[in-house]
């Protein structure tokens, strides 16, 4: 297993447990506990990963963080796209923004395209 798949898969490990202690980790892969602190470490530059020291120690995600969980339900979304038809220019980026960070993947996607086809017609005029 390379480094990234190990990363890899302490996240995983991480989303679904919630928290762990670094020991166990270490077993879990067969590397030291020096080598899952550097991947810890590694991973909070990304990931919004919480450590205790001491007693009770774990390292942790924090607990807003459910990256396999849309945040905006579908009548959240729909509302939000309406309300950008009626917004001013500025309004209606930050809706978009919200939609894209809260809504589901294929919201982002179909805001990706969009951009995407603006940006060419922009270029070719």
């Amino acid at each position: 297993m390379t480094m990234n798949e190990r990363r890899a898969e302490i996240m995983r490990i991480l989303v679904a447990r919630r928290a762990t202690t670094m020991p166990v980790l270490a077993r879990t892969f067969g590397v030291t506990t020096r080598t899952i602190q550097n991947d810890i470490l590694a991973l909070t530059v990304d990931y919004p990963l919480e450590t205790k020291q001491g007693n009770g120690g774990c390292v942790k995600v924090a607990d807003w963080y459910h990256p396999h969980r849309n945040l905006l339900n579908e009548e959240q979304q729909r509302t939000l796209s309406q309300l950008m038809e009626s917004a001013t220019e500025q309004q209606a980026e930050v809706l978009r923004e919200m939609l894209v960070e809260y809504g589901s993947p294929k919201y982002r996607q179909m805001y990706e395209e969009d951009r995407n086809v603006r940006n060419i017609t922009r270029v070719s005029h």
